[in-house]
C-alpha cells in the first residue's frame, strides 16, 4: 500500500490519497500529537472514516513504538552499552514521532484509541473500512449491549434489556451459563486476537465456538488498541460505568458527530412519573410479601430443599426503602401545577428539593442505589411468571438517582446543574383499569392525578465537560455535516484548537443544485405551518414530482419535514389520482414512521432500481427519520434528492421551548453564544444538509439538489448549507428552468461522466444492503449498462427540448409488457381479440401542465408489443372461461385438430400452445353442457388432486363410443406426475374396449 509523510508519521493508505485526504489526516495527527481536541468536516464521498482510521493507528502504532524503545534506552543507559547507541536512538524517536519534545511524553502507558459513532450500522461500516487498510491486524474490539451479543437460549429470549441483564447476572454468578465458562478459554484463540470482528462477525464466532461473544468482548477490550462503541456507551456516565471504560489518557473519536449534542442531551436526561412510583411500591412489597412467606416455612422440615434464593437484603432494608417511596409519592401528590395545560418548569436544582424530602441526599443516595440493584436481581432471577414484577420501575429510579448525582457534592455541580438543567412538570395521562366486562364503565386506576416530572438537561456541554475530567488525551469530532462550525463548538463548551472545512473532490459537472419556489402551475412551494395543509400548495408540490419522476433517471428521494405532513400529501394526492400518476412512472416507496418492516421496505427499493425493466423508483422520507441518516444511495440508487421544505422542530414541544430559553438565558451572559432562534433554525438546516447527504456517495457520483421551497431562498438560510454545496446552489425563478437545467445536465453526465459496471442492472460499486457500506474510491468505469431513460436523453441531444411524452409511452410500454408476462391463458387470448392502444397516438392535453417543454414534442413510434409464450399449468387455461372463448381462439391454426394431435405430441411441444390447440378441440367436441363440466373437473383436480373422480369425468365425457378417445389420451400431458402410470393402464383398457 502507499506511503505517505504527515507530519513526521508515516501513514499507509489503500491507494494514493487525495489532497483533501491528505489535509484531514494532517489535522488528525496534529490533535493527537498536541494533546488537542479539534472539530473536522469533511464532506459525505471523501474518504474520511479511512482518513481517520489511517491516520489515528499509524500516529499510535508510532507511539507505541517509541514508548517501546524508551523502554529500550532505559535499560541500555548502563555503561556496557556506550552513549553511541543512546544517541542513536533518541535521533530515530525524534524522527518517527514527529513531536516537539518526545522526552516529555515517556511518563504514562500507550494510549488507547475508543471509536464512537451513533449506530452499530454506522460501527460496522468503520470496521469494514478497517479491513481494507494495513493496519487490519491491529487488536480491535467492539462494544455491544446483550440484545445484540448474548446467545444463550433463554436469556437471549428474554425482551425486556434491564430483565435481560439480571437474568444474565445470575447466571453468570452461579456458573450455569456454558457460553460465559468458555470466554477464559476461547478468549485468546487467533480468530479474536487478530482479526477485525464487528458485533455480527462477533455473534457468529461465538456460536460457532461456543463461548458468549458479550463478555468475550470486554475481554478483547482490555488489550485492544481501537475499541469500537455506540455514543451512549462513551457519552453516559452510567454507561461508561457498567462498561468498565475508562478513558484516563486515551484518545476519543466522535464519528457523524452531527448527533452529539443531542446525544449528549439525552444521555444527561431523565423522566419520571407517578406510576413509576407507584409500581416501585408495588415491586417492594412484592419482595416483602415473599420475607414473610420464608419466615412462616422456617419451621418447615423440608427448607432446605425448597429451592429458595438467598437475599443480599433485609426485612429492615425494604421496610426502610418503602417508605422512602411513600414519603416520595406523598411529595409528587402535594406539587401544584399551576399551568395545567402547559406545565411548570422549575430550574434544574429543584430536583434535589424533591428528593431530599424524601431523606433522598448526597451519600446516602450510593446506599440506596446498592440495596435497589440486589432487590432488582432477586425479582428478576426468582420471577418465572411474565406477568410478575421484576423490578423494571426499582431500575428507572435508580437510574434516575445515578443521573442526579453524577458528578457528586461540590458546589460547583450543584450551581452547573442549576444552571443546565430544568425540571419540568405535567400532569400524566390517566391509565386506565382493563376489566374483562367491556361493558362496564373503566375508571381511572387513581383517584388522584399523577404528574410527569423531566429532569431535562439543555447543554451538551455537561457532558462534554465530564469526558474531559476523565483525563482525555484528546477528542475528535468530525462529521459530513456540521457547519456552520462557530455556533457547534460553543454549545460543546471545551476547548477547541483545531479545525477544518474540506472541500467536496467532486467536480461542478457533477453536481445540480438549485432552489424551487414554485410548482409547474405557477404556485408558490411553501411548506410553512400557515400552508402547507393548502390544497393547492399540496396539488402543486405534487405535479413538481410528477414532472420530476419524468426528467430524473434511477433513483429519486424526496424528503418531507415530518410524518404528518408526508401523510398528508399522500392523501390528497391519492384523492385526487396524482398518487396513481407518479407511480406509474416510478413505484414509490414511503418510509414507515416505526422500525417494524423498515428493511424490508428499503430493500424492496433497492431491488427495484436494479430492476431493468423498470425506470428506477421513488422513496418518500422524512428529514431526522431513518433513511436521512447512515444509508448509502451511491449512483443509480440516488440520482437526485428533493427536500420540500424545512423540517423545524416542533414549535410547542416543550423540550423545544425550553432549549430557547436556555438559549436565551446563557446569550444574556455572553453575547457570543447562539440565541434561541439561531438554534432552532440550525437545527432545520443541519437535518436538510444531513438529508442531501445520501447522495453524492464517491469521486464519481453525480446527481441532482432540489430545493422545493421558496424560504431557502434567503441568505440567512443558505449560509448554514455546507460550505462545499454553497458555491453551486443557483435560484430557479420558474419550472421551466429548471427542466432544462436538469434535462442538460442528466444527458451531459449519463454521456461523460463514469458509469459504474452493471449486473442485471445493478451498479456492482452499490452498496446498498443494511447496514449500508461506504462508498469504494477504486470504481471500475464502464459504459455498458444504459438504461431506456439514458437513451431517450441521448436520442433528444439534438433537440431543443426533453421529449416527456416519448418517455412516458416508452416506460408504459415496458410496464405492460411486464404483466403480459404474468397473464394466464384466457387472458392472453381476450388481450390479442381486442384492439391494441397504440401510445405513440395519445397526446397529452395542452392544460396538463404549464411547462412548456412537454407540449409539441414529436413522438417516436412505438415498437410492437411481443408476448413471449410460457409454460404454465393446465389449471391457468381453465381459470374462468367466458362465452367469448371460442371467438378469442380462431387465431390458432385450424389444422391441428386430428385425432393424433395429442396423440402423438412429443415432450419438446411448447405446452402453452398444446393448451390453446387442446382447449380448442376440446370446446369444438363438447356441449356447453359438458365444456362446463369439464372445466369444473380440472378446477377439482387442480385444487384436490382427487384422481379418481377425474377418471370418471373423463371416461364419461370423452368415452370410444363417441368417437374422442384422442382427447381423453390427450389429457396425459396435463397431469400431475404420480398420476401419468395409472392412467395410461386406463388408456389402454378404454383402447381394448374400442376394439
Amino acid at each position: 500500500m502507499p506511503e505517505v509523510i504527515i507530519n513526521n508519521v508515516i501513514v499507509n493508505f489503500p491507494f494514493k490519497p487525495y489532497q483533501v485526504q491528505e489535509e484531514y489526516m494532517a489535522k488528525v495527527i496534529e490533535c493527537l500529537q498536541n494533546s488537542k481536541n479539534g472539530v473536522l468536516e469533511s464532506p459525505t464521498g471523501t474518504g474520511k472514516t479511512l482518513s481517520l482510521l489511517c491516520s489515528s493507528l499509524s500516529w499510535l502504532l508510532t507511539k507505541k513504538a517509541q514508548l517501546q524503545a524508551q523502554s529500550l534506552i532505559t535499560a541500555v543507559e548502563e555503561p556496557n552499552f556506550g552513549g553511541y547507541f543512546l544517541k542513536q536512538l533518541n535521533n530515530g524517536l525524534t524522527k518517527s514521532t514527529g513531536d516537539s519534545n518526545p522526552s516529555t511524553n515517556f511518563n504514562w502507558a500507550a494510549p488507547k484509541i475508543i471509536y464512537a459513532s451513533r449506530t452499530h450500522s454506522q460501527l460496522s461500516q468503520a470496521m469494514q473500512e478497517l479491513k481494507r487498510t494495513s493496519y487490519k491486524h491491529t487488536s480491535t474490539a467492539v462494544l455491544g449491549s446483550r440484545d445484540q451479543l448474548c446467545i444463550h437460549p433463554e436469556v437471549s429470549k428474554e425482551t425486556n434489556s434491564s430483565n435481560k441483564i439480571y437474568m444474565c447476572h445470575s447466571k453468570v454468578k452461579s456458573r450455569t451459563c456454558f457460553y460465559y465458562n468458555n470466554v477464559e478459554i476461547r478468549k485468546e484463540d487467533p480468530l479474536f486476537k487478530n482479526e477485525v470482528l464487528d458485533i455480527e462477525d462477533l455473534v457468529k464466532a461465538g456460536q460457532k465456538y461456543k463461548c458468549c461473544p458479550y463478555f468475550l468482548s470486554r475481554e478483547l477490550k482490555q488489550n485492544a488498541d481501537i475499541t469500537f462503541m455506540p455514543y451512549n456507551y462513551l457519552l453516559d456516565a452510567k454507561a461508561r460505568r457498567s462498561q468498565g471504560i475508562d478513558l484516563q489518557n486515551n484518545i476519543i473519536i466522535l464519528d457523524e458527530a452531527h448527533n452529539v449534542e443531542k446525544m449528549c442531551e439525552e444521555a444527561a436526561s431523565l423522566q419520571i412519573c407517578s406510576t413509576d412510583i407507584a409500581m416501585c411500591i408495588d415491586e417492594i412489597t412484592a419482595a416483602m410479601e415473599d420475607i414473610a412467606k420464608d419466615i412462616e416455612q422456617q419451621n418447615d422440615l423440608f427448607m432446605e430443599n425448597s429451592g429458595n434464593v438467598s437475599k443480599d437484603f433485609t426485612a429492615d432494608d425494604l421496610c426502610i426503602l418503602k417508605a422512602m417511596f411513600l414519603e416520595l409519592e406523598k411529595t409528587i401528590d402535594a406539587i401544584q401545577i399551576t399551568k395545567r395545560d402547559e406545565g411548570d418548569t422549575h430550574p434544574g436544582g429543584y430536583i434535589f428539593e424533591l428528593l431530599g424530602k424524601a431523606q433522598l441526599t448526597h451519600g446516602k443516595e450510593q446506599l440506596v442505589i446498592e440495596k435497589l440493584e440486589k432487590i432488582i436481581f432477586y425479582l428478576t432471577t426468582t420471577s418465572t411468571s411474565p406477568f410478575t414484577r421484576k423490578g423494571n420501575a426499582l431500575q428507572k429510579f435508580s437510574d434516575l438517582l445515578r443521573t442526579v448525582f453524577s458528578s457528586g457534592n461540590s458546589l460547583s455541580h450543584k450551581e452547573k446543574v442549576k444552571q443546565c438543567y430544568k425540571v419540568y412538570i405535567q400532569f400524566e395521562e390517566p391509565k386506565r383499569s382493563k376489566k374483562n366486562d367491556v361493558w362496564e364503565t373503566r375508571k381511572i386506576v387513581s383517584k388522584n392525578e399523577g404528574k410527569v416530572i423531566s429532569y431535562w438537561c439543555f447543554s451538551p456541554g455537561f457532558s462534554m465537560q465530564q469526558l474531559m475530567e476523565q483525563g482525555v488525551r484528546s477528542i475528535i469530532l468530525t462529521s459530513g455535516t456540521l457547519s456552520p462550525l462557530k455556533p457547534f463548538i460553543s454549545e460543546l463548551e471545551i476547548p477547541i484548537d483545531i479545525q477544518l472545512q474540506n472541500p467536496h473532490i467532486i467536480k461542478e459537472d457533477q453536481i445540480c443544485v438549485g432552489i424551487l419556489g414554485q410548482g409547474p402551475d405557477g404556485y408558490s412551494l411553501n411548506s410553512s405551518f400557515n400552508t402547507r395543509n393548502d390544497p393547492k400548495y399540496i396539488a402543486s408540490l405534487g405535479r413538481t414530482i410528477f414532472n420530476f419522476s419524468c426528467l430524473i433517471p434511477h433513483g429519486l428521494l424526496i424528503f418531507f419535514p415530518s410524518y404528518p405532513i408526508i401523510r398528508k400529501c399522500k392523501e390528497e394526492w391519492q384523492n385526487t389520482g396524482l398518487w396513481t400518476k407518479i407511480a406509474d412512472r416510478k413505484p414509490i416507496y414511503v418510509e414507515p414512521q416505526y422500525k417494524d418492516g423498515f428493511t424490508n421496505v428499503i430493500n424492496e427499493y433497492y431491488e427495484k432500481i436494479k430492476d431493468p425493466s423498470c425506470k428506477g423508483a421513488i422513496f418518500m422520507a422524512v428529514c431526522r427519520g431513518k433513511v436521512s441518516e447512515g444509508l448509502d444511495f451511491a449512483n443509480a440508487n440516488g440520482r437526485a434528492v428533493l427536500i420540500t421544505g424545512l423540517p423545524f422542530p416542533p414549535l410547542k414541544d416543550p423540550r423545544v421551548i425550553l432549549k430557547q430559553r436556555y438559549l436565551e438565558e446563557m446569550k444574556s451572559q455572553n453575547k457570543e453564544g447562539l440565541s434561541g432562534q439561531q438554534w432552532y433554525q440550525l437545527e432545520a438546516s443541519r437535518a436538510i444538509n444531513q438529508a442531501i447527504g445520501r447522495i453524492i456517495r464517491h469521486k464519481n457520483d453525480y446527481g441532482a439538489i432540489i430545493l422545493c421551497d421558496c424560504r431557502f431562498d434567503n441568505p440567512s438560510f443558505k449560509k448554514h448549507f455546507s460550505p462545499w454545496l454553497r458555491p453551486y446552489i443557483k435560484n430557479f425563478t420558474n419550472f421551466g428552468v429548471i427542466t432544462k437545467e436538469l434535462r442538460d445536465f442528466f444527458r451531459y453526465a449519463e454521456n461523460t461522466l463514469p458509469q459504474p459496471n452493471m449486473v442485471g442492472g445493478r451498479s456492482i460499486n452499490s452498496n446498498i444492503s443494511l447496514p449500508a457500506m461506504s462508498a469504494s474510491f477504486d470504481t471500475t468505469v464502464s459504459r455498458t449498462g444504459k438504461n431506456t431513460s439514458r437513451q431517450y436523453f441521448e436520442k433528444s441531444s439534438t433537440q431543443d427540448t426533453f421529449n416527456i411524452d416519448s418517455y412516458i409511452n416508452e416506460t408504459e410500454k415496458n410496464r405492460k409488457k411486464v404483466e403480459t408476462k404474468n397473464k394466464n391463458l384466457f387472458e392472453l387470448l381476450e388481450t390479442e381479440s381486442k384492439p391494441v392502444i397504440n401510445f405513440s397516438d395519445c397526446k397529452l392535453r395542452d392544460n396538463y401542465t404549464v411547462c412548456e417543454l412537454t407540449k409539441n414534442v414529436n413522438e417516436p413510434a412505438t415498437k410492437k408489443r411481443k408476448i413471449k409464450m410460457l409454460p404454465v399449468e393446465f389449471n391457468e387455461y381453465l381459470s374462468g372461461p367466458s362465452t367469448s372463448s371460442s371467438a378469442n381462439i380462431k387465431h390458432i391454426d385450424n389444422s391441428i385438430h386430428s385425432q393424433q394431435t395429442f396423440e402423438e405430441t412429443n415432450n419438446d411441444t411448447d405446452k402453452k400452445t398444446l393448451g390453446k390447440v387442446y382447449l380448442k378441440e376440446v370446446k369444438r367436441s363438447l356441449s356447453e353442457v359438458n365444456y362446463k363440466m369439464f372445466a369444473k373437473m380440472i378446477q377439482e383436480y387442480t385444487k384436490t388432486g382427487n384422481f379418481e373422480e377425474l377418471l370418471k369425468v373423463l371416461q364419461n365425457l370423452f368415452s370410444p363410443k363417441r368417437g374422442l378417445l384422442h382427447l381423453f389420451k390427450g389429457f396425459k400431458h396435463f397431469l400431475k406426475k404420480q398420476h401419468i402410470v395409472v392412467f395410461e393402464t386406463h388408456v389402454a383398457l378404454m383402447e381394448n374396449v374400442q376394439t
